[in-house]
């Protein structure tokens, strides 16, 4: 089993509730941070002790209470954890459940396991840490599964999270040419955004710009 881990969390309750599952699998060490900064500090020193921490367990959302921070998600967490450590493994336990943003933790910041807060959340965090500990295949409670193999945003380029972005900031699809020109931002012509735009229609099934931004916001893209 694993021997040190480090839970970021910025909640006590929960805290408690991840220390409690942590301490029935007999974890010899557990470490805590409500900041995602004060992370780094720790993942460090363990490395250059030479006692490496073996699992990271991260919540993604943060509360913002005037200090002034580096790192606010847990996303940025584990981005700057990977450059350091990239071997760690690491556990999401979230409220997230937006489908494009739990596939994007696996194929984008490559984690080993996700876990809905919820009901039965305790219960499944403990599967969870005995899974990643004895497989080194991603884990995702059953009925989650489906977000792994799920097609619909498998198209979606960077260039889509933008336009789709600036369209629910109120840009028109006229203006956003030059939108994006002033801010570097490409491909920008006028004929690639109408077809982009077009492309996403088709895809999501949207009748116009408005419902396409409250889809993509249904499925986390934005």
């Amino acid at each position: 089993m694993f021997q040190k881990v480090l839970i970021a969390e910025d909640l006590d309750s929960i805290n408690l509730a991840i220390d409690y599952v942590v301490r029935e699998l007999a974890i010899a060490e557990i470490h805590h941070v409500k900041y995602c900064d004060d992370a780094i500090p720790k993942i460090k020193r363990a490395l250059a002790d030479g006692k490496p921490f073996d699992l990271l367990i991260s919540d993604l959302s943060f509360k913002e209470d005037g200090r002034k921070v580096t790192l606010a998600s847990g996303e940025e967490l584990i981005t700057a954890v990977k450059n350091i450590q990239p071997e760690l493994p690491v556990l999401v336990y979230s409220i997230e459940d937006k489908n494009y943003r739990i596939k994007s933790l696996f194929e984008v910041q490559h984690i080993n396991g996700f876990v809905l807060k919820g009901r039965d959340s305790i219960l499944q965090l403990k599967k969870a840490i005995l899974a990643i500990f004895e497989s080194d295949q991603p884990y995702l409670a059953p009925e989650l599964k489906h977000i792994l193999v799920d097609k619909t945003t498998a198209t979606i380029e960077p260039i889509d999270i933008q336009i789709i972005k600036h369209l629910s900031e109120g840009v028109q699809q006229e203006e956003m040419e030059r939108v994006f020109k002033q801010k570097g931002i490409s491909p920008n012509s006028k004929s690639t955004i109408e077809k982009r735009i077009g492309k996403l229609k088709v895809l999501f099934r949207a009748n116009n710009t408005v419902h396409l931004v409250a889809m993509a916001k249904d499925l986390g893209l934005i």
